[in-house]
């Protein structure tokens, strides 16, 4: 990457040859890297390799290894990084965003009490030259992009959770803006919109940042360089999360390769070797070539860390829709706190629904109250005796029963199981060895409490499950598995999470929650996306017509026509329930053929690897290739059945909507 005049940038960090262990443990051994100026680095890995570790490093949070000039920042640079949430006092949120900027702050500390001309001078001087006239809209600007109103600015920082008390944290550092920027899964922090609003940011950001995240899309949309931590080492590439994973396939494509090339001339070597060492007159050879397959390095692969996998079983039960509907419901606390009025909405089977709107919003009371965790104020929760469900929040970390093991609470999960061998069964399934299912939970990190929680919500076979933010303490690789194992639950989903890439690839409908409404939102999340980025983060439906976009990986369903009433909106959902419910035959047709056509697929591939081998006999290789004509034609009947079934189905959907 080089500047304008075509120029390679300064290095703004230099990693060189770094060694570090915490107590038996090595993070990094040799690790090298260089980040030039003006770079937007994504630092990736998984879960404990020692991401934050690194960071801290730079900030020299602990103490750096005996070689100090493993770690170099540019002479003068400025280092930034939120520490730790704002803290509690009477100063107003914006005056705490504006101290951020030290060197400005100083400066009108001094010009109210400088008695020297000149003095008087260089101060105004230079607070001209840092803009510092503009600061107090710049701050207002980037607290309110973080999900602040206006009202919020003139309010004392104790009078905000501690959440918010973050959010302000990062506005600080953001609008000091220092030369490098640190900045360790700030998202948690944020809803999607701030999520969305600090994307933007990053992006126009005119100096160095090094963002460690586990949210694809940002690492896809705001960063120019990808930093690895895989094995002990780093390594960098140009692009984003998704280019470093083609670049690292392309690495291992090489390597496996050119491992089986050195494999094959390692056997003829041998070959000659094993025939000709007896032989006086083949002798030098012979140990000429023992000489060449001694001085052959292995070439090694680095070995992929398995992500467990995440598992919802299906319901044993099928319920007919309407699965669970909301009537007129007014949604709060108590009697007065009143949080979403007349809410009309309606649950089916295998609906995919992600709930939007800002923090505060009121969606964490929806799906509490969808799960009779809190009562209705008034109006009705509609649902089978016999429905299911599944509950997941961040605050359920909390109860998890400390000096308990991973163990005893699958135990008190299964009072009438008292199989120990079943038990730990059970706890592998969800990601736990022979080994770690004796750990207490207060050892377990934040991503194994997730599995954990998630884990014994599915053991009851719920029909619904609800997760709300589900993916804070998850890496990457995690959040696929969870996409997966979503998409294949064969019941319903109501999700609340700010990361993009989950909502996209697993949601088929959003729920826009606002001004005390909760109602469908007839765009996608593209569209929903534009209109937070706005500056007044106030967003609004879009018009009448707007077109639900296909989610990725996942067929979105046509949208219905805008109607005028809650009880229109709910009987077109009805027709639109009953129209799957009678095209299910064909849907299950169309599986059948599909499940066909990988079988048939699969042992083609098998049959031409079978057929590569050398030495066949003809009798074997007539065998192969009838049975390889036979399967041909199976995948052709089978692709004809399914495009037929699937086509049929869509149809019929298409024309109930």
């Amino acid at each position: 990457m080089f500047g304008p005049d075509g120029a390679k940038p300064a290095p703004m960090l230099t990693i060189s040859n770094l060694d570090f262990r915490v107590e038996a443990r090595p993070l990094f051994e040799a690790a090298s890297a260089q980040i030039s100026a003006g770079w937007k680095v994504g630092l990736v890995g998984r879960n404990g390799t020692g991401k934050s570790t690194l960071l801290r490093l730079i900030r020299e949070d602990v103490e750096r290894p005996s070689n100090d000039a493993a770690i170099k920042l540019n002479q003068g640079a400025r280092l930034g990084w939120v520490a730790q949430e704002v803290a509690p006092t009477s100063d107003t949120i914006l005056d705490v965003v504006l101290k951020a900027d030290t060197e400005r702050h100083a400066l009108m500390a001094e010009a109210d009490t400088a008695t020297d001309p000149m003095r008087i001078a260089d101060i105004h001087t230079r607070l001209v030259d840092i803009d510092a006239w503009s600061a107090e809209a710049r701050a207002a600007e980037v607290l309110m992009g973080l999900g602040f109103k206006t009202a919020d600015l003139a309010r004392a920082t104790r009078e905000f959770s501690g959440g918010w008390r973050m959010r302000a944290a990062i506005a600080g550092v953001l609008f000091s803006q220092p030369d490098l920027l640190l900045l360790d899964e700030p998202t948690n922090y944020l809803d999607l919109e701030g999520a969305a609003w600090l994307e933007g940011y990053l992006k126009r950001y005119p100096h160095t940042v090094i963002i460690v995240s586990h949210d694809r899309e940002l690492l896809n949309r705001c960063v120019t360089h990808t930093m690895a931590l895989e094995h002990r080492q780093l390594s960098i590439c140009p692009g984003g999360y998704d280019a470093w994973l083609r670049l690292r396939a392309a690495k291992t494509a090489q390597l496996e390769s050119q491992r089986a090339k050195q494999e094959a001339e390692k056997a003829h070597l041998q070959a000659f070797v094993d025939r000709f060492r007896a032989k006086a007159s083949k002798a030098r050879q012979a140990q000429s070539r023992v000489k060449m397959l001694e001085r052959m390095q292995d070439i090694s692969i680095p070995l992929a860390e398995r992500t467990v996998p995440f598992t919802f079983p299906a319901p044993e039960e099928q319920l007919a829709p309407p699965m669970l509907e909301l009537q007129g419901a007014d949604l709060g606390y108590g009697q007065d706190a009143r949080i979403l009025s007349n809410v009309e909405l309606r649950l089916d089977p295998e609906d995919r629904i992600a709930i939007v709107g800002t923090n505060g919003q009121g969606k964490t009371t929806l799906v509490k109250s969808i799960a009779e965790r809190l009562p209705l104020m008034a109006g009705k929760r509609l649902a089978p005796r016999a429905i299911r469900i599944g509950y997941f929040s961040q605050d359920q970390l909390d109860e998890l029963t400390l000096g308990e093991t991973v163990l005893d609470h699958v135990r008190h999960a299964l009072p009438d199981d008292t199989s120990v061998a079943r038990q730990r069964a059970i706890a592998a399934a969800m990601g736990f060895s022979h080994e770690k299912v004796e750990t207490k939970v207060e050892k377990l990190s934040g991503g194994e409490k997730v599995r954990l929680l998630l884990g014994l919500m599915s053991l009851d076979k719920p029909h619904v499950l609800i997760l709300d933010e589900p993916t804070s303490h998850l890496d990457i690789d995690s959040r696929e598995a969870l996409i997966y194992a979503l998409n294949d639950f064969r019941g319903a989903v109501v999700l609340i999470t700010h990361d993009v890439y989950l909502a996209e690839a697993t949601a088929d409908q959003l729920w826009l929650v606002k001004d005390g409404r909760a109602e469908i939102y007839e765009g996608d999340l593209n569209d929903y996306r534009a209109l937070v980025l706005q500056a007044d983060r106030e967003p609004t439906k879009p018009k009448d017509g707007a077109k639900r976009k296909k989610a990725k990986g996942k067929k979105t369903p046509k949208a219905a026509a805008p109607v005028s009433t809650p009880a229109q909106k709910a009987d077109a959902r009805r027709r639109a329930s009953d129209a799957r419910k009678a095209a299910a035959p064909l849907k299950k047709k169309a599986d059948e053929a599909e499940r066909r056509l990988n079988t048939a697929t699969r042992r083609i591939e098998e049959i031409d690897a079978d057929l590569a081998a050398p030495g066949l006999e003809a009798g074997v290789l007539q065998d192969l290739m009838r049975d390889r004509a036979a399967l041909s034609a199976d995948v052709a009947k089978a692709e004809e059945d399914w495009l037929a079934a699937s086509e049929a189905y869509e149809k019929a959907i298409s024309e109930a909507g």
